[in-house]
Formats: structure tokens, sequence, C-alpha cells
């Protein structure tokens, strides 16, 4: 079964929108968990515009399941991994004035960075993830850096699916597959929802976890929020 991971990000962007602690990051993720998701990730940016870090260090010591944390690995992103050590780091390459992750790594032109700050997160006994478009040549580029996992940007996916366009899931498939071969775990996630999950999951083999935040938070103002996450749950079984 694909484990999910439940991006709370918009929880926090909601509170910081009024101010005060109300609703509060770590009482959400509690009960995310107890309603059976198997992760959360937090994606602290450095204006701290949802997620803070402080948040970060809070969160750690009462998650019970996975922890992982998203960013773009400069030092103080860095430090802040260092110190709290999650299950799972995931590498983004966040442009300074983007409102949401949009692109991944080129892993042929950054190979060496990454190299490096791999392999120090690998010392500290970190599980490390590399967020990558589905395209074949950067799937050998990220197997070349020593990342565990690769993360495959999906928003070509949703787009495509949501047009009727059932064949955008083929890349996705096929990178899995070469992924998988190179020894590389698979996790997945942008715009990914109810209305185009199943089909993804069904259709990308080797799937071990989706990341999703945005349209479950979305959808949960819906259907309540351990509904919303009992129906992902379905869709990956």
């Amino acid at each position: 079964m694909t484990k999910l991971s439940v991006n709370i990000n918009k929880i926090a962007t909601l509170r910081n929108a009024r101010g005060g602690d109300v609703p509060n990051v770590v009482e959400a993720a509690k009960n995310i968990e107890s309603f059976g998701a198997e992760g959360i990730t937090v994606h602290p940016r450095p204006d701290e515009r949802h997620i803070r870090y402080s948040d970060v260090r809070e969160l750690k010591p009462v998650l019970k399941t996975e922890f992982n944390i998203e960013g773009k690995p400069i030092k103080q992103f860095n430090d802040l991994v260092y110190d709290v050590v999650p299950a799972q780091v995931t590498l983004v390459p966040d442009a300074e004035d983007a409102i949401t992750s949009n692109a991944g790594w080129d892993t042929l032109k950054h190979k060496d960075f990454l190299k490096e700050v791999i392999a120090e997160f690998k010392s500290k006994g970190i599980r490390t993830s590399i967020f990558v478009d589905p395209v074949a040549k950067m799937i050998e580029g990220a197997a070349e850096t020593g990342t565990d996992r690769i993360e495959l940007y999906t928003e070509s996916f949703a787009v495509g699916y949501a047009k009727g366009d059932e064949a955008a899931v083929k890349p996705y498939a096929e990178c899995a597959e070469l992924a998988h071969e190179l020894g590389l775990g698979i996790n997945a996630g942008h715009d990914l929802s109810l209305k185009n999950l199943g089909f993804f999951n069904q259709n990308v083999p080797h799937l071990d976890e989706v990341s999703i935040g945005h349209a479950l938070i979305s959808e949960a103002l819906y259907l309540g929020l351990e509904k919303t996450i009992k129906q992902y749950l379905k869709l990956l079984k």
C-alpha cells in the first residue's frame, strides 16, 4: 500500500492569516495521524509564510508517524533538518519568488551539489528524496547523487488528467520503472487530489508514498478532515 503523508502547510497559512494559534498546527498534525495518515510533511520557507521553523521543532517530539521536511537546501534549512532529524528530507529547488514548488531539480547540472548535501543528511541517518520532473535523464542523474528516493513532481499529470488526457500518466509510469531499476524509492506529489489519485496510484508502479496538502485540506472544508483522509487511504489501497 502506498503511504499517505499529509502536508500541513495550509493549516499554518490559515493560522498565520489571523495571527494567534488557531488552528493549532501541532494539534492538527496529531489528529491527522489519529485519522490514519502514515506521515506528516512540512515545507518551511525562509520567509515563514506558512510553516514556521518553530513549528517544525514543536512537531518532532509529538509525531508518531514519519516526519518529512521539504525545502531548498540552504544553510538555514539544513541546520533545521540537522537539529530536528526527521525520518525523511525532500530537497526542492524553490525559486525565491515561487508561490509553491514549480519545478524539479536538474540533477545533471546540480549533481555535485546534491551529492554533497545528501551525503551530509545521510550521515545523520536521514532518508533523502529529490524532487524531480518525470524525465528519464533526471532520474538517472538522481541515482548518481546517492539519494534514497525521488519525488515525482505531478503537476503536469494533474493538469492533463483534468482535461481528459489519461496518457499524461505515462511518463510517470516509465520513470517509476526506471527509478525502481536503479534502486531508488519513489514518492510523488503536487496537485494530487481525490479526483486523480486513484488513477495515478493504479498506473504508477512501485509507489512508496504520496505527499498531499493543498487539495486534501481544501476538500476537508467540505467533507471534514477525518472523512477526507479515510477517502485518500481507500484510494491508496
